[in-house]
């Protein structure tokens, strides 16, 4: 997400800070800032969390609903001075994952977030005014040196990339994002940097275990032997080799999430780049304000994905950034549906039904993918706490006001 990707600028949009995540933030930086892997093992012996326990947690009257801007309060493990000032840079911040995790790092004392894309800033999907929000490209050497002088911690989101339609079409402009990773790894070995976070993909495992319907969860060891996606896999997959290697050769503490198709209010639904959850719910929306009763859906909708909340998955990517876990890690959703699933879910928030025009000949990627959640789960007490029925509503909504508001925009014109 964050160096190509189009979309609405953020400047008139306004969204609810969500408490609950500024809250696990800074929790999740206080209790590990600065424990070797040591001591992070003798704070965390067991290391384990309970995936029931989380999500009945979550439903505790304690935790009232976030998506529905309630005030929640959690006692932090450490106090906040005893964090000190922390300069982060983020790339992609322009983005869907990037500019959510700007701001939540944002909502943290004592963070200073140098939050950077390549878009203008009013093609920004957020821009937080305590960041400094700078333009540029990081595919070029110079300008990653001049943005990482000072920085003690880099988050890189930023890449040319976007859903199966266009990942299919433009291999070696995926490729090319090789380019912002390896001079971001370069400028932050030789400046100092204290810690790199890489965000790679779920597409960097294998075609033959993901060619069927109800194929087992994706392991982290079942990226090898290596056959990614064309072009984008194996962009995200070399890249993450030059993390591993730039940590064993020259000491820059890395860390990898394989993202599994994350989905969220603020992000691309349009243009050609836009993942299924945000298709789907632009085209149900554009449908409903049209009074259109048909829609086409890419494929059978017999193919098979998880999807996870953009709060989740922020949630997982701090966790994993404070903890000393080096090898790449899934941050994804184990809850498995079709695409015809997803359509139903849509249309129940949305009120509004449509009959299923399918396209067989359009770009449909792999027939199942889902991820298994048992080394995050086991090594960062993390596991996704929003299911699909619950987060999609909150989706639809802003994708929805989006459709309305050009639609009203194009009338007026």
């Amino acid at each position: 997400d964050g160096r190509g990707a189009g979309g609405e600028g953020s400047s008139s949009v306004h969204v609810h800070v969500c408490p609950l995540r500024a809250a696990r933030s800074r929790a999740i930086i206080h209790q590990t800032a600065g424990l070797s892997r040591v001591a992070y093992n003798a704070r965390y012996p067991n290391g384990r969390c309970s995936i029931s326990r989380r999500m009945a947690l979550a439903r505790t009257p304690e935790r009232q609903d976030h998506m529905n801007g309630s005030a929640l309060t959690m006692q932090d493990a450490i106090p906040e001075a005893d964090v000190g000032a922390l300069r982060v840079v983020v790339t992609g911040a322009g983005g869907f994952i990037g500019g959510h995790v700007v701001r939540s790092l944002c909502a943290l004392a004592g963070v200073q977030v140098v939050a950077v894309d390549l878009k203008p800033l009013d093609a920004w999907f957020q821009r937080l005014p305590n960041a400094e929000n700078v333009v540029a490209d990081v595919s070029d050497r110079a300008t990653c040196y001049r943005l990482l002088d000072g920085a003690e911690q880099v988050y890189n989101f930023a890449a040319d990339m976007g859903g199966m339609g266009f990942i299919e079409q433009h291999k070696a402009l995926c490729m090319l994002s090789v380019l912002m990773n390896t001079h971001l790894l370069l400028a932050a070995r030789d400046l100092g940097v204290q810690r790199f976070f890489f965000a790679s993909s779920a597409c960097v495992y294998p075609q033959a275990r993901q060619d069927r319907v109800d194929q087992p969860a994706l392991r982290e060891s079942d990226a090898y032997p290596a056959d990614p996606e064309d072009g984008y896999g194996w962009e995200k997959l070399f890249s993450e080799r030059m993390c591993r290697h730039f940590q064993e050769d020259f000491g820059l503490e890395c860390r990898v999430a394989r993202y599994h198709n994350i989905y969220g209010p603020l992000g691309t639904y349009a243009g050609g780049r836009e993942k299924a959850p945000a298709a789907i719910c632009r085209k149900i929306a554009e449908a409903q304000l049209n009074g259109r009763r048909s829609i086409e859906v890419w494929g059978d909708g017999k193919q098979q994905r998880s999807f996870t909340y953009i709060d989740d998955a922020v949630d997982g990517t701090l966790r994993l950034m404070a903890s000393p876990v080096s090898d790449p890690l899934n941050i994804g959703s184990d809850e498995m549906v079709s695409i015809d699933d997803l359509v139903t879910l849509v249309e129940e928030v949305a009120g509004y039904r449509v009959q299923r025009r399918y396209n067989l000949g359009a770009p449909v990627g792999v027939r199942s993918r889902t991820s298994d959640n048992t080394q995050v789960c086991e090594r960062l007490g993390w596991a996704p706490t929003t299911p699909l029925a619950v987060g999609i509503e909150p989706t639809y909504r802003w994708v929805y006001d989006q459709v309305a508001r050009g639609r009203q925009l194009g009338a007026s014109a």
